[in-house]
């Protein structure tokens, strides 16, 4: 299959473009600037192409994967998957961002009737989490409620930056009766031992919310994530000013500086870096946890989209309509993944 990575000069997307390449992929480097893209492309042998995302349909006919690396993903993704669905390409992505989740999946009998697949979130967002949650699923078909986590603390890239920028609001998120509903941020705490002891961790607004109910049916889910006590009150206590980036050139400059400043994480750090995750799944009567310890989580994504890519090339098998990476796959997955260990499994009485 042809594979064609959009914004492939950026962080992540140039450390994909660059794995695809030692994989042997059939792969095309594209992106809206000509000399980083042609730069790339002739750093590491491939084919380049340079569009806009408003151009793509003029771009895919010839290609069999469009894997998306582009962000902010909410800006991108749109005209992409358009083309995608006029050209019979199927679209992959690497977001976590809740827009492009719960709109795909809105789109999902587009996808169908143009025989196409439409997978956000193939990275450490949602991957390793979405993959606790539909193994949670298969150990308690009766779960009403779902709670996710991890502990990745690290640095980020430019590109991560700008997209958690474009979505900041100030406000948290969970799924309450199958329904999306915004309460305040970190305003649910709780003690949670992701895999070395207990941490204090509040409630975050994280893709699973979305996700984790297309992977399982669970109608109530929340995310977790480590944070002390001071923290998670400062951030309380500085949301509502978040309501300045609704102001277009504060928002623009602070996403300018992001990309400018942040570098993202050395080869060193990706190389050593951990993330712990945790998942708990329960009926009000049994409980059961699920734990996973994985790669740095930049280095996840790498591998957790390149293998995706590379599985659908191999097998020729592409599950159509909207997906998340454990129905488009299976919940074993992640395990597919270099260094990755688990799960591992509690069965407790709630």
């Amino acid at each position: 299959m042809s594979i064609l990575i959009y914004g492939a000069y950026g962080y992540t997307g140039e450390l994909i473009a660059r794995e695809t390449v030692d994989r042997d992929l059939d792969v095309v480097l594209a992106g809206r600037n000509g000399t980083k893209t042609r730069g790339l492309g002739a750093m590491l042998g491939a084919d380049t192409r340079v569009f806009e995302v408003a151009d793509a349909v003029d771009h895919l006919d010839d290609i069999d994967i469009l894997l998306n690396c582009a962000g902010p993903f909410v800006k991108t993704y749109g005209p992409l998957v358009d083309a995608c669905l006029e050209t019979g390409t199927h679209y992959l992505d690497i977001t976590g961002e809740f827009p492009v989740f719960e709109e795909l999946a809105e789109r999902d009998r587009e996808a169908e009737k143009a025989g196409c697949m439409l997978l956000p979130g193939i990275g450490f967002d949602v991957v390793p989490t979405d993959c606790v949650a539909g193994h949670l699923h298969e150990r308690h078909p009766e779960a009403t409620e779902l709670r996710l986590g991890f502990d990745a603390l690290g640095t980020i890239s430019g590109g991560t930056a700008a997209s958690a920028l474009e979505l900041a609001d100030g406000s948290g998120k969970i799924r309450r009766d199958g329904q999306l509903v915004e309460v305040p941020v970190a305003s649910s705490r709780r003690t949670i031992d992701f895999g070395e002891g207990p941490r204090n961790a509040v409630r975050i607004p994280w893709g699973d919310v979305s996700t984790a109910y297309y992977t399982t049916g669970i109608e109530n889910i929340e995310v977790y994530a480590p944070m002390s006590n001071s923290v998670a009150r400062a951030l309380r206590l500085s949301a509502p000013a978040t309501s300045l980036l609704d102001v277009g050139p504060i928002k623009e400059g602070l996403q300018w500086a992001a990309r400018t400043v942040a570098s993202g994480p050395s080869e060193q750090q990706r190389e050593h870096g951990r993330a712990l995750i945790w998942g708990e799944a329960s009926d009000g009567e049994r409980t059961v946890t699920t734990r996973l310890r994985t790669p740095e989580p930049y280095a996840l994504t790498v591998d957790a989209a390149t293998t995706a890519v590379a599985r659908l090339d191999e097998t020729g098998e592409v599950p159509i309509g909207y997906q998340t990476p454990a129905s488009a796959f299976d919940p074993d997955f992640v395990l597919e993944l270099d260094d990755v260990e688990g799960f591992f499994d509690e069965d407790d009485a709630a």
